[in-house]
């Protein structure tokens, strides 16, 4: 394996690894979640857990399942997240900080938030001519896809990408965010990298 191929499926894998040690909060904060003993704790002090017989290592199992698979998945996104902007920096010569974008929202009580998309590219920051050319083109070409006024092509300078698989349930908290993220806004259409 080259020293690239490794390096991105460390970049894919490495998040995947913190799957190994989740353990359920239950509403609790804290860096780490609760282990069997402080799960028995918590739910045999619940007179009406513990009547049902819910403080058992089962019980905790599957709390550590359900809860792991969803680790497993962000992880897993996070892992493509940053696979996706190693190869995008290391194709266009451009860091890890010119491949970052984020911006900052308000939330209704939250105060602000801060919203990061998968991957940014920054056709200024190009070092190379030739892959700088290549890439404006491509830009050109996606905004007369989209039907961008020709007048504002000069304005185009970045493409921000989000990139997502199937969405697996209707209430799944990504594709609800993401629903969110687009309020107000029309659904763009699909343009291919290639």
């Amino acid at each position: 394996m080259s020293t690239t191929d490794a390096a991105y499926l460390e970049a894919l894998l490495a998040p995947i690894r913190a799957s190994r040690s989740y353990r359920p909060r239950f509403g609790r904060k804290g860096p780490s979640g609760l282990d069997f003993s402080d799960f028995r704790s918590l739910y045999s002090a619940d007179p009406f857990y513990s009547w049902l017989g819910l403080d058992t290592r089962t019980i905790y199992a599957a709390h550590r399942a359900a809860g792991g698979v969803t680790s497993i998945y962000r992880q897993i996104g996070i892992g493509c997240e940053r696979l996706i902007r190693l190869i995008l920096g290391n194709i266009f010569s451009l860091s890890e900080e010119d491949t970052r974008w984020s911006y900052t929202v308000s939330g209704p009580s939250s105060g602000h938030r801060v919203v990061s998309l998968d991957a940014c590219l920054p056709l200024d920051r190009i070092p190379d001519a030739a892959r700088r050319r290549r890439f404006e083109a491509w830009l050109t070409h996606c905004a007369a896809t989209l039907g961008v006024d020709r007048r504002l092509l000069p304005s185009l300078r970045t493409i921000v990408f989000e990139i997502r698989q199937g969405y697996k349930s209707k209430d799944s908290k990504r594709q609800l965010a993401d629903i969110a993220n687009a309020a107000g806004r029309p659904t763009p259409n699909v343009v291919s990298l290639v």
